[in-house]
């Protein structure tokens, strides 16, 4: 799982004129992922197991503590750097990313620890989930500014969490509840997709451009929307 992260790797096969061209449009793709993620998969899900009040607290408290982290890397950024102060979206990407990877991984360890068989299932969904939000996290790092070979080196970082969270669920066992980290982070990627990503690709002066983003928006919506529907049948 977390060698999935490295699937922007296959941008190193594109020159640098292509990937301009392509990274605005993945930024649009990323911020589909992330929503779709949050709104088709993880709120569902924490719906199923919590009362709606207390998801609907959680997902409060997961964008507030984002725009309260963003603020102060700003802030640090900014009193670091007397010039070129920018939002510090990419270091959000990856504590969300991680996040996420470290939920998914206590979640798919429980399977396992279960039934072997619903772990290898549970985590094949998980993984076609994971290839278009990885591909959209890092592409969001190179619209950051990052360097391709440092990009991919800190995505698969963030993906290592996902064998950290499977090593708790293993060692705790069935002891461990976090259910409430998951509408918690659901709150990161609405915060991430809505505050940081959209703005990031709205008001393009051509009107084929604009077409293009949103195109790319959908897709990243409707990606998840199948991978949802895939995981039921």
């Amino acid at each position: 799982m977390s060698a999935i992260a490295l699937v922007g790797s296959v941008t190193l096969l594109l020159s640098e004129q292509m990937l301009k061209r392509v990274l605005t449009p993945l930024v649009a793709f990323a911020a589909g992922a992330l929503l779709g993620g949050a709104f088709l998969h993880m709120l569902p899900a924490a719906a199923r197991q919590m009362s709606l009040d207390g998801v609907f607290l959680l997902v409060l408290a997961g964008f507030a503590v984002f725009f309260a982290l963003e603020q102060f890397l700003h802030w640090h950024h900014c009193h670091r750097e007397a010039v070129g102060c920018k939002k510090p979206l990419t270091y959000l990407i990856l504590i969300g990313d991680g996040l996420h990877n470290l939920i998914g991984g206590l979640a798919i360890g429980g399977i396992f620890l279960i039934d072997i068989r619903l772990g290898v299932l549970a985590w094949l969904a998980a993984a076609a989930h994971e290839v278009p939000q990885e591909l959209g996290d890092y592409a969001v790092l190179l619209h950051g500014g990052w360097k391709k070979g440092t990009a991919l080196l800190f995505n698969f970082v963030s993906g290592l969490t996902f064998l950290l969270g499977g090593l708790i669920a293993y060692s705790a066992g069935q002891r461990l509840d976090v259910t409430w980290l998951v509408p918690f982070a659901a709150g990161n990627f609405i915060y991430i997709g809505a505050s940081d990503l959209i703005p990031e690709v709205k008001g393009h002066e051509k009107l084929t451009g604009s077409a293009i983003h949103f195109a790319a928006f959908l897709l990243g919506i409707l990606l998840l929307l199948a991978v949802k529907h895939l995981g039921h049948e």
